[in-house]
């Protein structure tokens, strides 16, 4: 039986991997961690999940993790990198879920690799995870094509672009030979013609659609669209559960979704 906990606890991925959890025989979700300032955390999460209860403890209730084997993080960048050295200190692996870190948060979050199993990924998601593998493989042969990449989520996602929009560009931006400077967000006004060396990366907040990616790769005469649509959040929950299953059994190091998935030349 594997023991997990969950940072983000109360939020709407933390219900998620519970629900899902809650179902899998090899798996036993023995801490809830929240914000000290969440709205609902006066609610016990045992009744949540319909089982015995459980407190939900805070985030700086440093003893609380020592009871499990991994913890998985859907929360903000700064508790993130604040759970990480609750983590390092009782020697804990971490799946981290969460998005939108900055460059100098990610450099602090690979710090950690000497010490613990870390795993990171802006999507759990399995499709997805295989759809960075197709944008990388499509790219390697359609270098003279024009790239753009168009994300779609619910109005309630607070950064942009997603996550998974920024990993999509990084691929390109790494198969191409392009820099970050050759990549504009959005268009507005008369921007002119549009340079072949460039990225197109646009972001579209509406309604609750879980998530939706498209890599478009055009030419002369033709095109060629990939794309992924995410109906359910239970894909990215179930992808965090099979990432933990994984990572519990793994040295010390920075992984990601490409490990489990033992795609290497990604």
């Amino acid at each position: 039986m594997i023991r997990i906990g969950i940072s983000g606890a109360l939020g709407r991925m933390g219900k998620t991997i519970a629900g899902l959890a809650l179902e899998d025989k090899e798996i036993q979700v023995v801490l809830a961690l929240e914000h000290p300032q969440h709205k609902d955390l006066n609610q016990d999460y045992g009744i949540l999940l319909h089982q015995k209860p459980m407190n939900v403890f805070l985030t700086s209730n440093r003893e609380s993790i020592k009871d499990v084997d991994v913890l998985i993080d859907f929360t903000q960048p700064e508790n993130t990198t604040e759970v990480l050295k609750v983590c390092e200190f009782y020697k804990k692996s971490i799946v981290i879920g969460t998005t939108g870190f900055t460059k100098e948060q990610f450099d602090l979050i690979q710090q950690y690799k000497e010490k613990i199993p870390v795993l990171i990924s802006p999507n759990m998601s399995l499709g997805v995870n295989v759809l960075f593998f197709l944008v990388q493989q499509a790219a390697k042969l359609l270098r003279e094509f024009e790239v753009e990449i168009t994300e779609i989520h619910h109005s309630k996602k607070k950064d942009a672009p997603s996550g998974t929009a920024v990993r999509l560009k990084d691929i390109v931006l790494q198969m191409y030979g392009f820099k970050e400077n050759d990549v504009i967000y959005g268009r507005k006004g008369i921007v002119g013609e549009r340079p072949k060396k460039e990225i197109g990366v646009h972001a579209i907040r509406g309604g609750d659609v879980v998530g939706e990616h498209t890599v478009y790769f055009f030419s002369e005469g033709e095109r060629i669209e990939i794309t992924h649509k995410a109906t359910s959040r239970n894909i990215f929950a179930r992808g965090a559960l099979v990432a933990a299953k994984w990572l519990v059994h793994q040295k010390p190091g920075l992984y990601s979704m490409n490990d489990v998935l033992g795609i290497s030349n990604l």
